[in-house]
């Protein structure tokens, strides 16, 4: 259950402890519609084996016959664009007029692995950590990053930053059943996972790897922890003296998505406990009460598809409507 990064990361790194030749490729910029959005990565060896996408066309194949054939990137990082002519749009399934722009590294023992072994111990940990490539001088670092910033590539200094790690976190009240099955299918998604619960035995067996754990009350661990425009805050727990404390914070915070689990009936039964509590109308009108979308889930397994599904629309329309209010400033300058 590893993020495509790390998957791709991880498979160049193992790789280069066995000696074998391999690159790293990331895409930097592409134009009309891609299958693939920028900061997707792909490595290869010499072996024409591979890991992770560019394209989900024929990319792939053509940049295993230039590597393979030292065509490029032999012996530094090199920019590379496809679809300069309209015959090799066609031929590599590119959109039409489309274009992909990539940065391809020959990956070393000596100048890579440390930094790749640090990256993955590092995203085994679900920490974030920043990647920069000097082409010119052909150098990179890491360097560790408290939030996650988009790729992005400099053409006139010819330089590569990008973060891995979690993009979202997922802060999840309750440590039952539920919440084992979604801290799963988040980390797969690649969000950070917190889960607080201020019953210690339930955390302690919370057995999921890669997840944070936090015993305090939920209020107190929503404030510290998910008082950000990154986090989705779900209350699981069923008991309203946990889950009462925890949305009464949640919803005063910028987080893009707050729900709790429970029935129609209990829902509205917990409306009228906060606005008890002085959460105002507007507040209140934020929370996504029965959690989930309506998939008829009954297990926890299916609960989990329901909330999962539904936090990743509420992020892709937030995302979208955003794209779109940046398109209509700019028509407007």
């Amino acid at each position: 259950m590893q993020a495509a990064d790390h998957e791709v990361l991880r498979q160049a790194r193992i790789w280069l402890e066995a000696g074998e030749t391999c690159w790293l490729a990331t895409v930097v910029k592409t134009w009309g519609s891609s299958p693939r959005p920028i900061g997707s990565l792909f490595t290869c060896n010499a072996q024409r084996q591979v890991a992770g996408s560019l394209s989900g066309g024929c990319v792939e194949d053509d940049l295993l016959e230039k590597l393979t054939s030292g065509a490029l990137a032999q012996h530094a990082p090199q920019y590379f664009r496809y679809g300069i002519t309209a015959e090799e749009t066609e031929r590599l399934g590119l959109p039409c007029g489309g274009y992909l722009d990539i940065v391809v590294e020959p990956l070393t023992q000596v100048a890579h692995l440390e930094q790749l072994q640090q990256i993955d111990d590092r995203l085994l940990h679900r920490r974030r950590v920043r990647r920069t490539v000097d082409l010119k001088r052909c150098t990179s670092l890491i360097e560790d990053v408290e939030q996650h910033e988009d790729p992005a590539f400099d053409e006139a200094v010819s330089v590569l930053r990008q973060t891995y790690g979690p993009r979202f976190q997922l802060f999840i009240i309750g440590g039952g059943m539920v919440s084992k099955y979604l801290a799963e299918m988040a980390q797969m998604l690649d969000y950070a996972v917190t889960v607080c619960d201020p019953r210690e035995q339930l955390l302690a067996d919370f057995a999921v790897p890669g997840t944070r754990t936090v015993a305090d009350m939920p209020d107190d661990a929503v404030k510290a922890y998910a008082n950000d425009a990154a986090s989705a805050i779900v209350a699981l727990t069923h008991d309203p003296r946990i889950d009462d404390m925890g949305l009464m914070e949640a919803l005063k915070t910028p987080a893009f998505y707050v729900g709790a689990m429970g029935s129609t009936k209990t829902s509205a039964g917990r409306r009228k406990r906060l606005q008890a509590l002085d959460v105002t109308d507007a507040e209140l009108s934020r929370l996504r009460a029965p959690i989930g979308l309506p998939i008829g889930s009954k297990t926890p397994p299916e609960i989990a598809v329901a909330i999962i599904a539904e936090i990743t629309a509420v992020r892709k329309h937030r995302e979208k409507a955003s794209l779109a209010h940046l398109a209509g400033l700019t028509s407007a300058a």
